[in-house]
């Protein structure tokens, strides 16, 4: 007989106490495919910024339960009536909405998995879990798709102000020790409410609002688009994309049978079959971090670099300017590193490139966030805060990036 016991606590350092609500949640957690997520760090490569950010996905998605269950209780409180089932769907929904990540978060889908999202992979890790738990997914995955009636639970799922965001805010800027994200998640979700089947946010909780959305683009500039870490998310992009070309050419490259499958083979969404997910399934940081510790000693120039500079922190040098950069900026990079090294335009362009990052703190065109009156009426938070910022915030603000090597590889 099993006498395990399925209702415990996790200490968390973010919230203090997380309860399990249930065996199923507690069997889901237990699952090797959500398991895995102790070994894909939140934050990509920000670590070489803030050494301090190491936290896992598996810390997330546990802080965005506790959340989605502090938002039932406060709605429950407020006469929004929530079924079992669906607070069930609402919990198993946000537990696994990132279960689909790859190593290293992001840079997965930009390199040796073509054409398919990170979500995308959670509903089919999603649909999976649910034959093996025998059709008890069924309502969690109709909500995470935003196929279910009340508009107001994906909201929660996925809305501008999400448990997602409630808690990724709170968590990185702890980690990472940048103080200007720390939002009041907890109060936040206290002064949620729902009229016709939309999520609203009360009167009194305007200015909660406004820190969040100011927090919220604060932590773009300063950690998760901060030149540093992007500059190391691109060159890891680069050296997966170079293994992957490698490998394709006849090349044999050292690497666990995870991430040689996904190497060896092109990968997309239509091809993402069953053998796919389960190889995709044992796919985690570590294996891409011992590839590219084999790989620095290749004897090919472009591969050995890439991975020499990522292991030893040894980046490339990135401007950020207002303006798009000039093809000419590139090309004296780009001849300077050919005539020096010997190698060819395509080698030397994994060294040299430009792209963009944009910041937009809230999305007027997305899903709004309301203001409730005690009068009733609602108005978007833009036209009620008296914040001018909010409307600056609401405007997207783009940058042009440059990277080249410092002075040699």
């Amino acid at each position: 007989m099993n006498t395990k016991n399925k209702l415990k606590i996790f200490n968390d350092p973010i919230y203090g106490f997380i309860t399990i609500p249930n065996v199923l949640i507690f069997d889901l957690i237990e699952h090797k495919y959500f398991q895995r997520l102790r070994r894909i760090t939140q934050m990509g490569m920000s670590y070489l910024v803030y050494p301090g950010a190491h936290h896992t996905r598996f810390h997330h998605a546990l802080g965005c339960m506790h959340l989605m269950q502090n938002a039932i209780r406060i709605l429950r409180f407020k006469d929004v009536a929530i079924s079992e089932d669906e607070e069930n769907a609402l919990l198993i929904a946000i537990l696994l909405h990132d279960i689909g990540h790859g190593p290293f978060s992001h840079a997965m889908e930009h390199s040796i998995a073509n054409d398919i999202t990170h979500e995308e992979i959670s509903i089919l890790f999603m649909e999976k879990l649910n034959s093996e738990f025998n059709g008890s997914l069924t309502l969690a995955i109709k909500v995470f798709k935003g196929e279910y009636h009340r508009n107001f639970m994906y909201q929660l799922i996925s809305g501008q102000l999400d448990m997602d965001r409630a808690d990724y805010l709170k968590r990185d800027s702890f980690y990472t020790g940048v103080a200007e994200g720390n939002i009041n998640s907890e109060r936040l979700i206290t002064m949620l409410n729902v009229v016709d089947d939309t999520l609203v946010v009360e009167e009194k909780g305007i200015y909660s609002i406004e820190k969040f959305l100011t927090a919220r683009r604060l932590m773009y500039w300063q950690v998760y688009l901060h030149k540093t870490s992007l500059v190391a998310e691109q060159l890891m992009i680069r050296a997966l994309q170079r293994a992957k070309e490698l490998t394709l050419k006849g090349e044999t490259l050292r690497a666990s049978s995870a991430l040689s499958y996904f190497l060896n083979n092109n990968v997309d969404k239509e091809a993402f079959d069953e053998i796919a997910l389960e190889t995709f399934a044992q796919l985690d940081d570590y294996d891409i971090i011992s590839a590219m510790k084999e790989w620095q000693f290749h004897d090919d120039f472009v591969l050995k670099n890439l991975c020499e500079m990522i292991i030893n922190r040894n980046l490339l040098k990135i401007k950020l300017k207002n303006k798009k950069i000039k093809t000419e900026s590139l090309l004296v990079h780009i001849e300077g590193l050919m005539q020096k090294y010997n190698i060819t335009r395509a080698e030397a362009e994994y060294f040299v490139f430009k792209g963009d990052i944009s910041n937009q703190a809230y999305q007027l065109k997305k899903q709004t966030i309301n203001i409730l009156y005690k009068s009733g009426k609602i108005t978007d938070i833009v036209k009620t805060s008296d914040l001018l910022s909010l409307k600056v915030l609401s405007k997207p603000v783009i940058k042009y990036y440059i990277c080249y090597p410092k002075d040699k590889l």
